[in-house]
């Protein structure tokens, strides 16, 4: 059964996902976005699973490079939109599946690299213990999961939680993953710059 606060915040998003919402979203380039861990991410054609991919732009924009992308988004009219916007786009292929269980996405693994970009600070502690788990077993030996975690308030509909790097870090070290780096970034978007909005970005191994 759905959880009702996931169900809430996704709800949140369908509402929001309006021509400015989305445009904003595609607005950011994700080589700008990733800039923190961009050395680290793969050169070498990969499997490359994107978490909450909304419109897809990060997931596009590595198909781009020659990878092959599941976007997985629960929100309907993110992915339409994203489906919309990328179609003809090689390599990139969509899945409607939802944290912390990834039942859907688990058929699909695994994968090399694993992307999980401002999505964890909609998911409670209990949540995000099952989803660190379930990315676990994502995430194939010698794999990398890369995260960004969003700290300050969040948008009127779509609640936010407070997060810990430590406690992500432990938990991540907890399901087989080693700190790469650890990484702090102001907010490239200037609504988010004006509301005080910081990110952690983290890179995690999986042991091969």
């Amino acid at each position: 059964m759905p959880d009702p606060l996931i169900q809430d915040i996704l709800d949140g998003y369908a509402r929001d996902a309006t021509p400015d919402l989305i445009a904003r979203f595609e607005g950011s380039a994700a080589s700008q976005v990733f800039a923190p861990v961009l050395d680290l991410l793969p050169t070498a054609p990969a499997r490359i699973v994107d978490i909450g991919a909304g419109t897809g732009r990060d997931a596009a924009w590595f198909a781009a490079q020659g990878h092959e992308v599941l976007a997985v988004e629960p929100v309907k009219e993110l992915r339409d939109a994203g489906m919309a916007l990328h179609a003809g786009t090689a390599g990139l292929a969509w899945l409607d599946d939802r944290l912390p269980y990834l039942a859907e996405t688990q058929q699909c693994g695994p994968f090399d690299f694993v992307t999980l970009c401002a999505v964890w600070q909609h998911l409670d502690d209990a949540s995000r213990r099952t989803a660190m788990e379930s990315i676990a077993r994502l995430t194939a030996n010698g794999g990398m999961l890369i995260m960004s975690l969003r700290h300050g308030p969040g948008a009127p509909g779509r609640p936010v939680f407070p997060i810990s790097p430590e406690a992500t870090i432990a938990a991540a070290q907890q399901s087989g993953f080693t700190l790469v780096r650890r990484a702090n970034a102001d907010s490239i978007q200037p609504q988010n710059q004006s509301s005080g909005v910081r990110w952690t970005w983290l890179a995690l191994a999986k042991a091969d």
